[in-house]
């Protein structure tokens, strides 16, 4: 027997037919291309429910969950300047962002792969793949804010000292817990 189902479980402030169409289910696992276009979608149609949700927090950073299915989840999450994640991975599941309010500065690397910088201003989308392990920070001076999803859902990310630390093969995505 596998673990118990989630279905659809949305934030009610995004409870709308637009948002249960995006995230209908599907085939079990999403592209980081498909991530990419919904992400990008959210960002553009929700745009103004988006602003008026996102909050904004020190010392930590603030987020919600926008949406979860068994094939995928939606977050939205805010950077005041200055703040970042520690390096890491998704754990073997593919990911997308899209930024909603300034830029994110990513430093990124893929196993035996060269780290890389890339800056995303307001508005870029990236979908990438489940071995890429990266850090995120709001180095400028305003706000920022970003749409993420992650496919399959529910994984646990995997912190890295450095992206130095990334090993050549990352493992894969964990089994299903059998009830």
């Amino acid at each position: 027997m596998t673990a118990p189902t989630i279905d659809l479980d949305i934030h009610p402030r995004f409870d709308q037919p637009l948002l249960r169409e995006l995230v209908a289910p599907r085939d079990p696992l999403w592209t980081p291309r498909e991530l990419r276009d919904l992400t990008a979608t959210v960002t553009t149609e929700l745009r103004a429910k988006l602003v008026d949700t996102v909050r904004f927090s020190s010392p930590k950073r603030w987020w919600t969950r926008l949406a979860v299915t068994d094939e995928v989840e939606l977050w939205l999450l805010s950077w005041l300047p200055g703040q970042g994640t520690a390096p890491h991975d998704h754990g073997g599941a593919a990911g997308s962002f899209t930024v909603l309010l300034g830029e994110l500065a990513e430093t990124y690397r893929y196993p035996s792969g060269p780290i890389r910088h890339q800056l995303h201003g307001h508005d870029s989308s990236i979908g990438f793949g489940q071995g890429r392990a990266h850090l995120v920070q709001n180095l400028g001076t305003a706000n920022a804010a970003s749409v993420h999803a992650y496919s399959p859902p529910l994984v646990p990310t995997r912190e890295y000292a450095s992206l130095r630390d990334v090993p050549d093969e990352l493992p894969g995505l964990p089994l299903p817990r059998l009830s």
